[in-house]
């Protein structure tokens, strides 16, 4: 069973307005991990769910380059790893939050992880994170967290 930290139909405080009429298709989301194996599983799990619209990044920095760019203005959800060299997650989330450009565009942040440490854990939501997704994570599971997050009803 995969472990998370919001509410249900949370995201850190905000909630998400269920939706309908917008489809899963539809949305471009940026996937930020360092490691070149978990950004395929990714992007294989997203096209699980018929999301094909998927950038990458191998860590914080290069994710805040793009998210500058024209090509990562209109960016849906951000799943990030939390632990990678160069900028890890907790500092993405933080730069991402203290922003005004990036922080009022309420692009949601999911972080996935297998860091145990809740003090850490605790502090990354702090800093932005919509909601912190324990590996490993099935098709389902994440397309239950990815609709959650960007307010999409279930039929």
């Amino acid at each position: 069973m995969t472990r998370h930290s919001a509410s249900p139909g949370t995201t850190n405080g905000h909630r998400a307005e269920p939706t309908t009429g917008v489809a899963l298709s539809t949305l471009k989301v940026l996937v930020v991990d360092d490691q070149q194996t978990m950004r395929s599983i990714l992007r294989r799990l997203l096209r699980e769910m018929a999301i094909d619209n998927v950038v990458e990044a191998e860590d914080g920095q290069q994710a805040l380059d793009l998210l500058g760019r024209p090509e990562g203005q209109d960016i849906d959800l951000i799943i990030s790893d939390l632990n990678m060299a160069g900028m890890d997650g907790l500092k993405f989330c933080d730069r991402v939050r203290r922003s005004e450009t990036l922080r009022a565009r309420h692009t949601p942040i999911m972080i996935l992880t297998a860091e145990p440490d809740g003090l850490l854990l605790d502090v990354v939501r702090q800093v932005g994170a919509a909601i912190i997704v324990h590996k490993p994570i099935s098709a389902p599971e994440l397309r239950g967290y990815i609709e959650r997050l960007v307010g999409i009803k279930s039929a």
